[in-house]
């Protein structure tokens, strides 16, 4: 039923552009807004972020740093362009940023100025020149506002859902398309991105929040029980783990979750830390937390997890505002093939190949032969012209 209802959107706002993004702004969000409305001046930004209490922009502006610094450090330490000989030819690649991305800043339950951080700024560093975001009108808080001007984003939308994938993957009238698409959203959301991809890049299709707990009595049970319910607030869906060797660990913890939170929790025993290793790896989580006396000797065995923390005094919630890499990361088992959002998400590898006319005329035979036994007889007479001595 949702699929179908947001084919029916996509395939409106591709038909009729800006009315279908307006409607469904009407429909879903609760207000009318003209497209002329839809675009948010980077000065109310930039003034937003001057207005807020001197502690809350001090806030922002210090994970604002930390973010751009891990994704510098990231992008020193990524490969760049190459050339290499080989065999008489020259091959190797260029490395590009794409041109454009959008990011989506959910609202939902809450508003989100760290997902703006988390999501433009590495864009930013990778090069793309130009970012837009696109966030649903009643969470277009100070703070997100405050948001986008420290990650220097270009264009601002009040546009929530559906519409703000349809619109930046498509375009209209008022939003001009990107090259990709990035950032977390609910189901509707993610739904959404599916359907557009091919006509746009996505970074992932990101499911409900959720974390993998190793614990030990190393870490007290009040920090490992925090970590737990602060995972399920994210959303009803959200689901935390907790997996130890120690029955007794297992117990407390649970009696120390609130009930409410209880029932978004699972308790695994596992006979030792290997199985809890295997267990971990088999869930491949989103956020896998380390609460045990000696964490560093796990992280080489861990092999599938978005975001690894090392030690109980390491919480998601660190990772998720002040810590420095993107919290934008895969879910449901996605990290056995995929990685969170970083600087690489934003590039793009076009391969280079520069032949001369002496590496053709070794060349040409093993293609002809090559095509011809695909059948491919022109490709083998295109390899024969440059062959021939």
């Amino acid at each position: 039923m949702m699929k179908t209802k947001v084919t029916k959107l996509l395939e409106g706002i591709q038909r009729r552009g800006d009315l279908a993004v307006r409607s469904a702004i009407r429909r879903f969000d609760g207000v009318d807004l003209k497209p002329t409305e839809w675009r948010v001046s980077l000065v109310r930004a930039g003034a937003a972020l001057k207005n807020l209490s001197v502690e809350r922009r001090r806030t922002l502006e210090e994970c604002a740093a930390r973010v751009r610094s891990f994704h510098r450090a990231e992008r020193r330490h990524s490969p760049g362009s190459w050339r290499e000989r080989i065999g008489g030819t020259t091959v190797g690649q260029e490395v590009r940023a794409v041109e454009s991305v959008g990011a989506y800043v959910p609202g939902g339950r809450f508003a989100y100025p760290s997902t703006v951080l988390m999501t433009c700024i590495p864009a930013r560093v990778a090069g793309v020149r130009r970012v837009v975001v696109c966030t649903p009108p009643q969470h277009l808080t100070d703070e997100v506002l405050a948001a986008a001007a420290l990650a220097e984003v270009d264009e601002l939308y009040q546009i929530g859902g559906v519409a703000a994938v349809g619109a930046m993957a498509y375009g209209t009238k008022t939003v001009r398309p990107v090259d990709l698409i990035v950032g977390p959203g609910g189901a509707w959301v993610t739904e959404a991105k599916r359907q557009v991809f091919g006509a746009v890049g996505i970074d992932m299709l990101a499911g409900p929040s959720e974390i993998v707990i190793l614990a030990d009595r190393s870490v007290p049970t009040d920090w490992v029980a925090a970590d737990l319910m602060a995972q399920a607030e994210h959303d009803p869906l959200a689901r935390a783990t907790l997996i130890s060797t120690d029955g007794r660990v297992l117990s407390s913890v649970r009696r120390a979750v609130d009930p409410s939170a209880r029932r978004q929790c699972r308790f695994l025993k596992a006979r030792n830390w290997a199985e809890a290793v295997t267990q971990a790896n088999a869930l491949a989580p989103e956020h896998l937390a380390l609460a045990v006396a000696h964490p560093g000797t796990f992280v080489p065995l861990l092999r599938n997890a978005g975001a690894i923390f090392v030690g109980g005094t390491s919480p998601v919630a660190a990772g998720d505002y002040w810590a420095g890499p993107s919290h934008v990361l895969p879910t449901a088992r996605s990290a056995r093939f995929s990685s969170g959002l970083s600087v690489q998400t934003f590039y793009k590898r076009t391969s280079v190949m520069e032949i001369p006319r002496s590496a053709m005329i070794h060349a040409s035979p093993v293609i002809t032969q090559f095509a011809q036994a695909e059948g491919l007889h022109r490709h083998a007479a295109s390899a024969r012209l440059r062959g021939k001595q």
